[in-house]
């Protein structure tokens, strides 16, 4: 489904990626691990069209995306949980969910994923009118989730979802991540926590 050929990256002069190639196919868990600085969340913004690359290929099904926006990604179905939740913080669960569906005009369907995240994270659905802002670490990583769910993507990029979480929250995200992937989305996932993320993964690729 998605393939990285060659993928060179820069910072300015820093070198960041240098020529790495990675493949995820359909349906699978594929986690990407390594040291901090070692390239991981580049990798993640490249594939989502934040970051362009100095040179390689991005391809999506066969078809070369690395010229396509991130907003076309989106329109794709690619979709990245950033690292560090980047949630909309002054805004109410309910508006951040929304807001993942921003590109989709299906609104029996996005009512139905809705219903399908809130199945995911019973709490989202407990507090949808709250301040996103005031929500736990935990309930914010659920919400940045759910969010990207919303999207309806194929596939999701996961950067760091354990981050900051208490290791029963953190079993609980990774349970959840493994059932989104039983309903049928691909996960290329970025992790501190090797020993979980390849607990779950298919396969692994170290940076």
């Amino acid at each position: 489904m998605l393939e990285i050929k060659n993928l060179n990256v820069h910072y300015g002069v820093i070198h960041v990626l240098k020529g790495i190639s990675i493949t995820v196919n359909e349906g699978e868990i594929v986690t990407l691990i390594g040291a901090n600085g070692a390239g991981k969340t580049t990798t993640l913004r490249a594939i989502s069209g934040l970051k362009k690359p100095t040179s390689g290929e991005i391809l999506l099904n066969g078809k070369n995306i690395t010229d396509v926006s991130a907003r076309d990604r989106v329109k794709m179905r690619i979709s990245q949980v950033p690292e560090g939740r980047r949630i909309f913080s002054t805004m109410t669960v309910l508006e951040n969910l929304e807001l993942g569906a921003f590109l989709r005009n299906d609104k029996a369907e996005i009512a139905k994923d809705l219903e399908m995240v809130y199945a995911h994270f019973p709490i989202l659905a407990e507090r949808k009118k709250q301040i996103a802002g005031t929500l736990s670490g935990g309930e914010q990583q659920m919400l940045s989730i759910g969010r990207a769910l919303m999207s309806r993507p194929r596939i999701l990029c996961l950067d760091e979802p354990s981050m900051g979480l208490a290791p029963l929250l953190v079993q609980e995200i990774f349970d959840i991540i493994k059932e989104i992937n039983k309903r049928g989305t691909t996960i290329l996932l970025i992790e501190q926590n090797a020993s979980m993320a390849l607990h779950i993964a298919d396969r692994a690729y170290v940076i």
